[in-house]
């Protein structure tokens, strides 16, 4: 089993973790040295027992604020996909029956002969009739 050394509030530990969990381990160790850091700062000299445990403690604090979050992000993911299945599953509407004017022939055909008696005229006029 490898051996990493860690460093938690300027202290080294030496740590036993499972062949190739090598880089959680040291992440972890780097989560736990922050939160020993920023403890150190703003109390000062603390024993390495003590530092340790409020060290986890922030850390866990921490986690559990996340753990709230991601509790309510996974709910409001579940409503989110009920109301999508929802909607998938609903029928079609039916289509709207929508009338259009229609324009009866003999008066699209008078108003074609209108225009041309128009033109007609226009041209009469322009040619100085």
């Amino acid at each position: 089993m490898p051996e990493q050394t860690i460093i938690i509030g300027h202290k080294e530990f030496q740590v036993a973790c499972q062949p190739g969990e090598e880089g959680f381990l040291l992440a972890a160790a780097e989560m736990l040295d922050a939160e020993a850091r920023t403890l150190l700062d703003q109390i000062g000299r603390v024993p390495a027992e003590r530092m340790l445990l409020m060290s986890g403690l922030m850390l866990a604090d921490r986690t559990a604020g996340v753990e709230d979050k991601l509790q309510a992000a996974e709910a409001e993911l579940a409503s989110l996909r009920e109301e999508i299945s929802r909607l998938h599953a609903r029928p079609m509407p039916e289509p709207r029956h929508v009338e259009v004017p229609v324009v009866p022939q003999d008066i699209t055909d008078a108003l074609t002969e209108l225009a041309a008696r128009a033109e007609a005229v226009a041209d009469d006029l322009e040619q100085g009739k």
